[in-house]
């Protein structure tokens, strides 16, 4: 489980900007934010499966991942980790991609991905859980979106209130540079939980009770799960990528900042 708020071709300083909490089971080893593939993909990656939930690349590209919360799953899928990192080294342009996935979604338990081409101005929403009136693919419009584990922008209480809080604290910086790290304080640490009544009901009351919350700590049959990795990305109008990242390593939080630059202009 994890949860994204992002604002896409408005901010006039921003074409990008992305605040991800990854949730996961404590247990399940990880590796922290670093230039991985030669050099090519950067990125924090998930050292059982090889894949990454949030990752970008020197070319203006970048893709993220949240699982959709169901009951039923594929025993023997494909990982999905594996999609941001298959987008980033195809060098396909979003839709592309997102128009070849579609054709072996079923192989997959249930995703939502984002895949980014920011030289191109190119937003592509995918998942193979799509509405009953909706589509596997979608163009991403300019604007303010949050992606948990439903539809883009699905009403979940713990996504309005990350909505509502992410227009608050821009609204406090106006057109100035962004303080990735004091954001991620304020959007992402977010222990508030809803009302039973109020949460989607797919899991028990008391599972749904713990992921209401925007950062997540709670213990189950399984180990400790919670949210394990935050992340910010920040693209600027002159390619500049500021990509800063806080996990925790044996409980104790670490944080590790990567800049670097990416031509603007498509050849």
């Amino acid at each position: 489980m994890c949860i994204a708020v992002f604002m896409w071709e408005t901010h006039p300083l921003y074409p990008f900007i992305l605040f991800l909490n990854r949730d996961e089971y404590h247990k399940r080893p990880t590796e922290p934010l670093i230039w991985w593939e030669g050099e090519e993909i950067l990125g924090g990656r998930d050292a059982q499966a090889g894949g990454t939930w949030l990752a970008s690349s020197r070319d203006g590209r970048l893709a993220f991942i949240t699982n959709f919360r169901e009951l039923q799953s594929i025993p023997q899928a494909k990982s999905r980790g594996n999609l941001p990192v298959d987008f980033l080294q195809s060098k396909k342009k979003p839709i592309e991609f997102a128009e070849e996935v579609v054709k072996e979604a079923d192989q997959y338990n249930g995703f939502n991905l984002i895949l980014v081409d920011v030289r191109s101005k190119s937003m592509v929403y995918l998942t193979n859980r799509p509405e009953k009136t909706g589509n596997f693919v979608t163009q991403v419009s300019p604007g303010i979106h949050v992606l948990s584990n439903a539809n883009l922008d699905s009403p979940w209480l713990k996504a309005q209130r990350l909505d509502h809080n992410f227009k608050e604290v821009l609204a406090r910086y106006g057109k100035d540079e962004l303080p990735l790290k004091e954001m991620v304080g304020q959007l992402m640490m977010d222990t508030t939980k809803d009302d039973l009544s109020l949460l989607p009901h797919i899991y028990s009351p008391e599972t749904e009770y713990d992921l209401s919350a925007i950062y997540i700590d709670t213990t189950g049959p399984q180990g400790r799960y919670g949210t394990r990795n935050q992340s910010a990305l920040t693209v600027k109008s002159n390619g500049e990528v500021c990509f800063y990242e806080r996990y925790l390593d044996k409980d104790r939080w670490k944080e590790n900042t990567v800049t670097y630059q990416i031509e603007m202009t498509t050849k």
